[in-house]
């Protein structure tokens, strides 16, 4: 091939590169004339459409409007409003900032811009033709009309990787539906050939309150309905020190998980992003809960200085890149989870609880020492001096001498971990008449045992209708967050190897290994350099001492690259755990007492996630009077 000479490229055709960047399809077209309204301060946006947006694109705004001697400029390569130095750059707080996007549309397809500033201005609009630079006087409300016609009509080659009209308009109406669920506080129109297809009217009020109203017009009542509340400040904010960091929006139940991840949206500052980390963090947080690969569902929004960001490294600005990722990844995580932990039969409890009933009058053999002092919540008590956190029968502690109660209740019903469990421990109190009694409301949110079934489910009525619980999967998660919380309390011990594990590393593994030696000692690792190339294991957490040093220890050094390294050690030690946990929680086909099974009941009320099994099963279902009534065709 000869050799071609080096030369300026001509304007247009660097518009048009920029144009490949930024206008993939009449989409990104809609999301950056919709982020320079909100810039604007619009409170009402109306998107028009024809053909899909091939035809026409108009976005229609009531903001601040352009003055007439900046109108030409504003169709300029890098002309904007947004920045005007390199502070400016690194703390972006605008939607847009590149000065590019207009230009770059004008390259490939016919602008116009119709605009009337609000305050201050000329008592009539102004119309500028792109192509032609022609200004005139026109009639317009305060505000701006960006119309984009023919796009690609410049380059023919690029229109003909569209898709039909139907799939163009629904990435259109994706792109706006991105932006309603970050402000709320703005109305949203969307009109495709003369018919309204899409429209979300401004939240009355403000904050949550007004996310929990846009969510429910955008993405349904079906959201809500399975969707936690979540609020997760880093660090108090304060006049001496703003909050660095804050995470809040819902996060989907995981019985609402779906087959695809298109329920997942994240905002940073208000943008819409696709971020690793994000993304990486709010999963490790549905680990312990959510089944095979289900993908869970969440509108999360991460609020965090302008500073610590940076928003200008993919020219269509759907990604970011944090000064401190571990922070970000740590705060979308403790949020998720904390929102996950409470289970949500203990939402519906009263404020105070019930009278003690005859139920409450004896311990059961599932309750642990706090709930036989009738301190609630539960709380799992510290593991007595000589305990090992793998004994599972150790979990229930011993229990008081009762004169009612067989001699053969006394002490853990569970044998030990490797040992097959034991008879379950027979109790000889025949249920009162106070138990037959219809269930007062709001006394329980699982309610009463009434009946065990097949030896697998538990049936109790409460307030609602009927409470179905499966009750080893229940058991197993009681069992498991026992054991993590036991785990926790004596923190990560760790174990020296008596042979050092090495193993050949890459020199990023090296190099994390040497900086980020203090955080594997927190988790119980010491990885060091044996050479340049070698590095050595020489101890491990003592939970995780029968598993591959090397491969625990690559998976950590990966983890801390890019993520927080402790959920590898904790995804390793939850699996330990959860084995210990199964061997360890009541069989099926185990018949149990209506003490016990009540017992089982008031533990889960109180244990985090007890909504799943340690598998993210569900643990139990209510059925309500009226689904009920429904199955006998009552009232019809």
């Amino acid at each position: 091939m000869p050799r071609a000479p080096i030369r300026e490229l001509p304007d247009e055709l660097i518009s048009q590169i920029a144009a490949g960047e930024v206008v993939e399809r009449p989409a990104s077209v809609v999301r950056e004339l919709v982020d320079n309204a909100l810039d604007a301060g619009a409170g009402q946006i109306t998107v028009r459409l024809q053909a899909g947006g091939v035809r026409l694109i108009s976005v229609e705004d009531d903001g601040c409007g352009i003055l007439r001697s900046e109108l030409p400029t504003a169709l300029k390569r890098h002309a904007t409003s947004k920045i005007a130095s390199l502070s400016d750059l690194e703390s972006v707080q605008t939607m847009g900032f590149r000065g590019e996007a207009l230009a770059a549309i004008c390259s490939i397809a016919e602008v116009s811009v119709l605009t009337r500033v609000a305050h201050g201005g000329d008592p009539h609009g102004w119309l500028l033709d792109g192509r032609s630079g022609e200004l005139q006087p026109t009639a317009r409300n305060p505000g701006t009309t960006v119309e984009v016609r023919e796009l690609f009509f410049a380059t023919p080659a690029r229109r003909k990787f569209l898709k039909t009209d139907a799939t163009e308009l629904a990435h259109c109406i994706e792109a706006v539906r991105r932006h309603a669920l970050a402000r709320p506080d703005v109305g949203f129109a969307i009109w495709h050939d003369g018919k309204l297809v899409a429209q979300w009217r401004a939240a009355s009020g403000s904050g949550m309150e007004a996310l929990r109203q846009r969510l429910g017009d955008v993405l349904g009542t079906e959201f809500l309905d399975q969707a936690l509340p979540l609020d997760w400040p880093a660090l108090p904010a304060r006049d001496d020190h703003p909050q660095r960091l804050r995470v809040w929006g819902f996060a989907g139940l995981p019985d609402a998980a779906r087959s695809r991840n298109d329920w997942q949206f994240v905002y940073v500052n208000g943008r819409y992003v696709r971020d690793k980390t994000i993304t990486h963090a709010a999963r490790s947080a549905y680990e312990d809960v959510l089944h095979g690969h289900r993908q869970p569902v969440y509108a999360l929004f991460v609020s965090i200085d302008p500073a610590r960001v940076d928003v200008n490294v993919h020219p269509t600005k759907i990604e970011v890149r944090f000064r401190d990722g571990r922070e970000v990844h740590q705060g979308v995580r403790h949020a998720v989870e904390a929102a996950l932990a409470a289970p949500r039969s203990a939402q519906a409890q009263p404020a105070t609880p019930p009278a003690t009933t005859a139920l409450s009058a004896e311990p059961s053999a599932f309750a642990s020492p706090v709930q036989r002092q009738q301190a609630l919540p539960w709380r799992p008590e510290a593991p007595q001096v000589g305990q090992r956190v793998n004994d599972v029968g150790a979990l229930w502690g011993n229990e008081p001498e009762k004169a009612s109660i067989n001699t053969a209740r006394t002490g853990a019903w569970l044998d030990r971990q490797d040992a097959a469990p034991s008879a379950m421990p027979e109790v000889t109190r025949t249920p009162s008449a106070a138990e037959a009694q219809p269930l007062p409301d709001g006394e329980w949110p699982l309610g009463r045992a009434v009946a065990q079934l097949q030896g697998v489910y538990i049936l109790a009525e409460n307030a609602q209708g009927l409470v179905v619980v499966d009750m080893h999967a229940a058991h197993e998660r009681i069992v498991y967050e026992r054991l993590k919380q036991q785990l926790d309390d004596q923190h990560i011990s760790s174990q020296p190897l008596l042979i050092p594990a090495t193993f050949a590393a890459t020199p990023e593994e090296v190099a994390t290994a040497e900086a980020g030696a203090e955080v594997l000692a927190t988790l119980g690792l010491e990885v060091v350099p044996f050479s340049p190339r070698t590095l050595a294991v020489r101890a491990v957490p003592t939970t995780l001492a029968q598993g591959d040093p090397v491969e625990l220890a690559r998976s950590v050094l990966a983890e801390m690259a890019q993520h927080e390294a402790s959920t590898v050690v904790q995804r390793a030690r939850n699996e330990l755990l959860a084995t210990m946990a199964c061997h360890g929680a009541v069989r099926a086909n185990r018949r149990l007492t209506l003490e016990e099974m009540n017992g089982l009941l008031r533990q889960m009320e109180h244990t985090e996630r007890s909504d799943q099994c340690n598998h993210g099963r569900p643990t139990w279902r209510q059925l309500t009077l009226k689904e009920l009534d429904a199955l006998f065709l009552r009232g019809r």
